[in-house]
């Protein structure tokens, strides 16, 4: 039986999170199914397009993602102490604009005079239970998923001239305790077409952070870096990555020296052979405390190795403790993988 979700996620606390959602049906999310013969390759644009608009109200930042053939990937950052910082006027505007009132509405499905709104949001405003609850809920892991999946959901029976349920029960999640567990998270996030075969490299894939990060890099004077997609830190003169000021960053390490591990990572996998680890990667490995030897069969096989928590053993440790567990599965993996 799923353990609670309140259990898995600290709710009023910040924390970054694996979260996956699956197609029921034997439904294709996305591409082509040889089976039916229909293409749905617009469909990954829905969830791209979804996610960019959360990730502009929601306090819930996104690291990585992968949009594959009949589930999805995503790596988030939920930032509970930026929502404590929206005044009651900012909560009403994010949260009436992902849920439109009714009452802004005429006969006609115009926008009504602007007054007439802004003494609407007004009142709003000055419900404090109504603020406080829309405040956590902007905040919230289920509320941002949900946000996503009933839409695209209602999008894709639409299309299918069907009904019921689209997705497979609840979304999974996994947290992740550490810069080690998120950035073995990530890279198999990012990697997940490489796996598939469907990708020769990570650069070659479509519809993944890694890819959309790349294309960016290649087009930076005339495409901007996606304001939902959370940045690595930059890199100082002196050549060490550092954290932009007063702004999140995925992990404390630079841009190039993610792509970097994760380009040479996807040639190891994709050709079938461990390889040596170079002595340029090496450091960024140490810095986030991760055997090396162990990191290609790690990252190879990270969804069989880990399941609700990953993280080094001490933080392993201490979320058992939280949760007043026992043990978590994936503890000899803990062993093998991180320092």
């Amino acid at each position: 039986m799923p353990a609670p979700r309140k259990e898995q996620v600290s709710k009023y606390s910040n924390g970054h999170y694996h979260l996956t959602s699956r197609a029921v049906r034997r439904a294709f999310l996305c591409g082509f199914d040889s089976q039916s013969g229909c293409n749905y390759e617009h469909r990954r644009q829905w969830i791209l397009d979804r996610l960019e608009v959360l990730a502009k109200q929601f306090s819930v930042e996104i690291c990585a993602y992968a949009i594959m053939s009949n589930h999805y990937h995503l790596v988030l950052h939920v930032d509970y102490e930026q929502s404590l910082t929206w005044d009651a006027e900012e909560v009403v505007k994010r949260w009436c604009t992902l849920f439109p009132p009714q009452a802004l509405k005429d006969s006609d499905d115009k926008q009504i005079d602007v007054e007439v709104v802004d003494a609407y949001f007004a009142r709003l405003a000055a419900d404090e239970e109504k603020v406080t609850l829309w405040r956590e809920r902007l905040a919230d892991l289920s509320w941002f998923m949900r946000c996503l999946n009933e839409p695209i959901a209602r999008q894709a029976n639409k299309e299918d001239q069907c009904s019921g349920r689209f997705w497979e029960g609840r979304f999974k999640s996994q947290a992740l305790l550490d810069d080690a567990a998120l950035i073995s998270c990530m890279a198999y996030v990012d990697l997940n077409p490489v796996r598939a075969a469907i990708a020769q490299t990570p650069e070659d894939s479509e519809f993944t952070s890694f890819a959309a990060r790349v294309e960016t890099q290649k087009n930076s004077a005339s495409k901007p870096e996606p304001q939902w997609l959370l940045p690595f830190a930059e890199v100082k003169k002196t050549g060490k990555p550092q954290a932009t000021q007063n702004a999140h960053v995925c992990l404390p390490i630079s841009q190039e020296e993610y792509f970097e591990l994760v380009d040479w990572t996807g040639r190891c996998i994709r050709e079938g052979k461990r390889g040596a680890i170079p002595a340029h990667i090496q450091p960024i490995l140490q810095r986030l405390e991760i055997k090396q030897d162990n990191w290609i069969d790690g990252i190879q096989h990270y969804g069989n190795h880990f399941y609700k928590v990953v993280g080094i053993m001490r933080h392993l440790l201490e979320e058992t403790e939280r949760q007043g567990r026992k043990w978590f599965k994936g503890q000899s993996a803990v062993r093998l993988l991180y320092q």
